[in-house]
This record gives structure tokens, sequence and C-alpha cells, in this order.
């Protein structure tokens, strides 16, 4: 029976609902998370064009943690979990469109039907995690094609508002880049994001859902501390899963209380 786990009696014994509100301090971390990332791999970006080709490996290094940090926000924002208001989540969704160079309404669409059609069919998302891992690289710059192409297709018309006024945003960033402005920087960063959005079906999707099934183990999830750090909370994501609302700052604490009533959810670890 499909996504039987989220029926499964043992969750109306852990505490979440507490878990969801975040203090002032998390909220403006939460919102300014990516922002360190985003101006040191800009920096070290311009270092590599100006002085030495090796000033690319941080700044390369530095975009994939902006990366991460910016799907960490967006991915909050999806579930309106970063703790300001509704439409300030829009916004957010907004201005990391241009940033991370993908309409984030449209992956919000495809993310909160992926919650409702986990691993099955009509899961557009998840179409990476049905393949074997060399698959889901290869056929990575499908993916966002997909997702948007989905959500314009079939979301309602206020989405597909947002998401041509996000792929505006988009155009308008690259015709600053490469017709306006003499700035390597800024078509460094350009290339970067759209070049991270292919390998996203792999380590965004791929990883926290590969071989699992459509009922019980529906997602996987992680319990290494250090791992956990280096990649923000990223990947409690049968925990992210089960109670969406939780913001990922809180994920490890529900993981610890998840544990108690259904461990055996932990046994498909991300790495």
């Amino acid at each position: 029976m499909a996504l039987e786990i989220l029926r499964d009696p043992r969750l109306a014994d852990v505490e979440w609902r507490d878990l969801c509100a975040l203090r002032p301090l998390e909220v403006c971390y939460e919102v300014a998370i990516y922002l360190p990332w985003l101006l040191v791999s800009l920096g070290f970006a311009q270092l590599g064009f100006v002085h030495h080709g090796a000033w690319f490996v941080p700044a390369l290094a530095s975009s994939f943690m902006f990366f991460l940090c910016g799907l960490r926000q967006v991915h909050n924002a999806f579930h309106y979990a970063v703790g300001v208001s509704p439409r300030a989540h829009e916004w957010l969704m907004f201005i990391l469109s241009p940033l991370m160079m993908s309409a984030m309404h449209a992956v919000q669409w495809n993310h909160l039907r992926h919650h409702r059609h986990c691993m099955d069919d009509e899961d557009v998302e998840a179409m990476s995690a049905r393949m074997k891992g060399w698959k889901a690289l290869l056929t990575g710059p499908q993916f966002p094609l997909r997702l948007h192409h989905a959500a314009l297709t079939m979301a309602r018309p206020k989405i597909r508002r947002w998401i041509y006024l996000e792929l505006a945003a988009m155009a308008a960033v690259w015709g600053l880049a490469f017709f306006v402005f003499d700035q390597p920087w800024l078509r460094y960063h350009c290339i970067a994001m759209t070049v991270g959005q292919c390998f996203s079906a792999f380590f965004a999707v791929w990883t926290v859902h590969h071989d699992c099934d459509r009922s019980h183990y529906i997602a996987r999830t992680l319990r290494n501390g250090f791992k956990s750090f280096v990649s923000y909370n990223m990947f409690y994501h049968v925990e992210h899963h089960l109670f969406p609302a939780v913001p990922t700052c809180h994920l490890p604490a529900l993981s610890r209380r998840l544990d108690k009533v259904a461990p055996e959810l932990c046994s498909k670890i991300v790495w």
C-alpha cells in the first residue's frame, strides 16, 4: 500500500509540534545561511580570474556549499518553515531563483507533489531515484527541464505567474552577466549554478531515495554527527517526509524521537 508509513500508528507517539517554532536568532540564521558562502565563492572566483587559476578550486568548493545552503533555505521555504510570514516565504523563493538558476516555485510545486506521490509514476522529482546512480548523473540535465515543464503545464495560474517572473529574473541575470557587465565572477556564478542544477537529480534526490520503496522505507536518513554537520542537516530525509513542517535545524532532535518508536527507519542510510 502506497505511503503506508504515513499511517503507521507509532508516528502518533512522536512529539514534533514543539520543533516547528523557530527562535528569532534561528530565523535570522536560516534567512542568511547561504550569504557567507555566496560572497566567499564570488571572491575566490574573482581571485581566479585576476591572479591564478588555482583559486577556482576553493571557489568551486564554496559554490557547492552555497548551493547546499541555498537548497536548505528554499527547501524550508517550500514548506513555509523558515519562520517568516507566508508572503516572505514566496519572496525567499523568488530571490533564490536567479541566485541558483532555477525557478523555485516550479521546484516547490514538484516537491509538494513528491510528498503526495512519493516514488510513484506521477512523482517527477523522484525520477532519478528509480535509476542506477550513474544513470541519475547522466540524465541530470533533463531533470530541471522536466520540473519546469511539469509545473508550467499543471500548476495553478498563481504558481505559473511566479514561475514566469522567476524565469524572467534568471534571464535578466544571464543578460547582465554576458552582455552588460564585464564581470567574470558573475559569469562564473551563472555557469556554476546551471551546472549545479544538472547534478541536483543525483545529489538532492538519488542520494536520499535510491533503493527505497513506495510504502514503508520511503527515504533515507543519516546518523553520523560529523557528516550531518558538514551537510547542514540536509540528509535527515525520512524525518522530513514524515514531518515536513519541522525546520531542518530541528531534524536531529526529531530523529532521536523517531528512533525510539520506529528504529528500523534509520537502517536506510544516505552514505
